[in-house]
């Protein structure tokens, strides 16, 4: 298969497991290592390609959450008590992540990296399995469905803390969230959407910071492009699929999914020995 045709794929493996909670990091880190990716073409299955995908998601957030951000901006502009407040949340939120990124980014980059680490395919395994559970559980268990007009500094900071675990390959960012949100008693609909806008600060960062030595050349080549546009749309279809689905539906599908993926990459590791 041509260089041009696994960047499309991976861009939309990146854009449509960015925001639904079954870890992008997991995806985009395996099927280079099962299908031999890194070998053929090394810099399809390198961090700075996984980031440049990864800015396709983040134009996908703005897009795709407009009218979100401009009643937001223009509440805060206005001085809306609750809009200043909901851009301190996601202020909050962000920096667990940030500092976590910052401090431990060449470790977990060795970490998600089985031609580095070679345990890494068994460890994206076990946290795929362990957060889907834990997905599962904090969806099926609590009972409360509160509106994002409830959120607060506290539950923000947790989420925030959520976040930051999602750095470990397999945790899943949006399922981390996601999973933190319910546990708290936000329902599914505002923690998706919450997930979603609190991915934008983040993201964006990654992308700043990790494509900031790529030469432009490099950033227009044809894979890149693809792969970016790829991811752009997918992230759209996704996050409207996920908005969709949770309003009548919960997030035991994703859980099971999780759960079988995971149970696949351990069999897949110890198979290949």
């Amino acid at each position: 298969m041509s260089s041009h045709a696994w960047a499309f794929i991976l861009g939309v493996v990146q854009g449509a497991t960015e925001f639904l909670p079954i870890s992008s990091t997991a995806h985009l880190k395996m099927i280079p290592w099962l299908f031999g990716i890194g070998t053929q073409y090394p810099m399809l299955a390198s961090a700075q390609f996984d980031i440049a995908l990864h800015a396709g998601s983040f134009i996908a957030i703005l897009f795709a959450l407009w009218s979100d951000w401009v009643d937001l901006v223009k509440g805060a502009l206005a001085r809306d008590p609750f809009k200043l407040r909901f851009l301190g949340f996601l202020v909050v939120t962000s920096v667990p992540a940030a500092l976590v990124g910052a401090l431990f980014e060449s470790k977990v980059e060795y970490l998600s990296s089985p031609a580095e680490f070679h345990y890494a395919p068994l460890v994206v395994g076990v946290s795929i399995i362990v957060f889907g559970v834990l997905l599962w559980a904090a969806d099926k268990f609590v009972e409360r469905e509160e509106p994002l007009t409830t959120m607060t500094w506290t539950r923000s900071a947790l989420i925030g803390l959520a976040q930051a675990l999602a750095l470990v390959p397999g945790v899943s960012r949006s399922g981390a969230t996601i999973t933190a949100g319910r546990a708290l008693g936000l329902s599914r609909d505002a923690i998706a959407r919450y997930s979603f806008m609190a991915a934008l600060p983040i993201i964006g960062g990654a992308a700043v910071f990790g494509l900031r030595h790529v030469p432009v050349t490099q950033l227009l080549s044809i894979d890149w492009v693809i792969g970016f546009l790829a991811a752009a749309l997918s992230s759209v279809l996704a996050m409207t699929l996920l908005l969709s689905w949770v309003r009548k539906h919960s997030f035991g599908a994703f859980a099971i999914y999780r759960v079988v993926v995971g149970v696949l990459v351990i069999a897949v590791f110890f198979l290949r020995g």
